[in-house]
């Protein structure tokens, strides 16, 4: 077993060079927009799984994620053997790409959050102006007849 810290370190640089090498060094135009969020390397440093998002052309054109799975998986070697020459370890981790759920999860939140504050202030108006069905204190009478 190795050290958690070099695995968390040697995940660190992976993110970084595959990263550079597809922006920089790879020029298939499916690549043009993924970007590389997280690695995760495993205890005996021979497998990384390297996690990437897509970004559309504009804020309205939906991201095209299976060109850009095709482009990873084809450019694999390739960023493999920068890793291996950027790393200096002594066995080269395979590399798996997984497409990146969290900025979509979290988009997801933001809006239930939203809806949950827009239903917040609903409530609040509705409250503001309200009034009790029967006495304001119900318990008055109750009180001043104990006294």
């Amino acid at each position: 077993m190795v050290d958690q810290a070099r695995a968390r370190r040697l995940a660190k640089r992976i993110s970084s060079i595959v990263a550079t090498a597809i922006e920089y060094e790879v020029k298939d135009p499916r690549l043009r927009f993924v970007t590389i969020t997280d690695a995760k390397v495993t205890g005996d440093l021979r497998e990384a799984t390297v996690y990437y998002t897509v970004m559309g052309e504009t804020l309205d054109a939906e991201p095209d994620y299976e060109g850009a799975a095709i482009g990873l998986e084809k450019a694999k070697g390739v960023l493999r053997s920068k890793v291996g020459a950027g790393t200096g370890v002594k066995f080269t981790p395979t590399l798996a790409f997984v497409l990146d759920t969290v900025p979509d999860a979290a988009r997801q939140m933001e809006e239930l959050l939203a809806r949950a504050r827009a239903a917040d202030d609903e409530v609040a108006k509705v409250a503001a102006t309200a009034r009790p069905a029967g006495d304001a204190d119900p318990y008055k009478a109750e009180r001043d007849a104990d006294e």
